[in-house]
């Protein structure tokens, strides 16, 4: 599946050189993993239900364009890497301004956390259409999970 949302951009997210602040790309890039997850069949009010939740290692975005003030954008979400058993995950996300180039690239790096036991945990099967639906990045990779 090809995944992308068009957002409309907020005066919030422009800093006083009147292009969008750095945070404003990763709170985006949030914002579309929460919808796509939500599209499939996992609100947050589901998540918790699962006593499971989404937890970043690290997150990585690279600049290539400004966003100007006004600007509608567009952010896709791919998936760069996953482990067998869904515990580990990298995805992909890009942004691209209002002509269709791309203004900035970011790598996410998570897992999952057990929100009682605050543990790393291994999300049940129901979890695995969240990444077999999504589009994947040309150089995805198995994530080997040493024990």
């Amino acid at each position: 599946m090809n995944f992308s949302i068009t957002f409309k951009t907020r005066w919030s997210d422009f800093d006083a050189n009147r292009h969008m602040r750095h945070t404003a790309y990763n709170d985006y890039a949030a914002e579309t993993r929460v919808r796509y997850f939500k599209e499939q069949g996992f609100s947050i009010e589901d998540f918790a239900k699962e006593n499971l939740g989404p937890i970043l290692f690290k997150e990585e975005t690279s600049f290539y364009k400004e966003i100007h003030l006004g600007e509608d954008i567009s952010v896709s979400l791919t998936l760069k890497a996953v482990s067998s058993k869904l515990e580990r995950w990298k995805l992909q996300h890009h942004i691209f301004n209002a002509n269709g180039k791309l203004a900035a690239e970011i790598h996410v790096y998570g897992a999952w956390i057990d929100l009682t036991k605050r543990k790393l945990a291994t999300p049940s099967e129901k979890f695995h259409k969240l990444f077999l639906a999504l589009d994947k990045t040309a150089d995805f990779e198995d994530i080997i999970i040493q024990k």
